[in-house]
């Protein structure tokens, strides 16, 4: 085939998958961007956005900067999700064993029996 017959080909097949995309898209609650031509659907799932491999390949970056705000990405693989890009979140420092000794004290008689007021509220 001639380049132009490919490129019109191609136009046809574009337009095929945005309409079937438009349909499914009335028929749930979704939203759909086109970017630079190319069918970018982006679903909301939740709390996240959901898009396929080729998009997140396409514009990892941007979908970092998103992350990086606070948003949830979810990756999917025809329509299955498989990955989520979330924001790090910062880890807390962590706990070295023994680092309170001698701050705590223990009384001699903590495993004491409690008097049978405190009891009667338990069971009471």
């Amino acid at each position: 085939s001639t380049p132009s017959n490919s490129s019109a080909a191609s136009d046809v097949y574009k337009r095929q998958i945005r309409d079937a995309c438009l349909r499914e898209l009335r028929n749930a609650d979704r939203s759909l961007d086109l970017v630079q031509g190319l069918v970018y659907i982006e679903v909301e799932v939740g709390m996240s956005v959901q898009v396929n491999i080729h998009e997140a390949k396409t514009h990892l970056s941007k979908l970092l900067a998103r992350v990086r705000e606070g948003e949830e990405i979810v990756i999917a693989k025809a329509g299955k999700p498989i990955a989520r890009l979330v924001p790090l979140v910062e880890r807390p420092v962590r706990r070295l064993p023994g680092s309170a000794k001698g701050k705590l004290m223990i009384a001699p008689d903590f495993d004491a029996p409690l008097p049978e007021s405190v009891l009667e509220s338990f069971e009471g």
